[in-house]
């Protein structure tokens, strides 16, 4: 079994005007970027009285080594989704107005290939393997995946505070 350690969640919200084809496309972007395999689980729409209410969720994935492996949790949840005219520099723009909440956790998954499974041995290595020899590696990469979901974050809460300011 593939022995996954959360080692980060994270949220944010914003509420006002954003572009939603181009926040979804600077999120998917910045992942791919990093060398994240993105895979879209589930997208659903509905249409409420009060706009429309959107779900998305993501699974991303990075090999790092045949032992470890990346993977980010990227949930959407955006309420009361209107289109709404801007006009910017002149030009008459439309946009999005609602409250977008993206949410994070970042996993870092051990023998995701399932190489230590044949026996209860082979477990037991795995766990002398983890706690005593490669400990320091682990919580290297617990770092790196760490820092990278909090970068994710922050990049698309600079991205809507960008956007935000038509």
């Amino acid at each position: 079994m593939v022995e996954k350690d959360i080692v980060f969640k994270g949220k944010i919200k914003h509420k006002g005007i954003f572009d939603f084809k181009e926040l979804y496309r600077f999120c998917f972007t910045w992942l791919v970027d990093k060398e994240y395999w993105v895979v879209e689980k589930s997208y659903s729409e509905k249409v409420n009285p009060n706009g429309k209410e959107v779900e998305i969720e993501w699974d991303a994935k990075r090999k790092i080594s045949d032992y470890f492996r990346f993977n980010l949790k990227v949930n959407w949840r955006i309420l009361g989704m209107k289109d709404v005219e801007v006009e910017k520099d002149g030009t008459k723009l439309t946009l999005n107005k609602g409250q977008p909440e993206i949410s994070v956790s970042a996993v870092l998954e051990k023998d995701y290939e399932h190489r230590w499974e044949g026996s209860a041995f082979l477990k037991f290595l795995r766990g002398l393997y983890d706690r005593y020899i490669i400990r320091g590696r682990i919580e290297k990469y617990e770092e790196k995946i760490y820092s990278e979901a909090d970068e994710f974050l922050a990049q698309v809460k600079a991205f809507l505070a960008l956007e935000g300011k038509h």
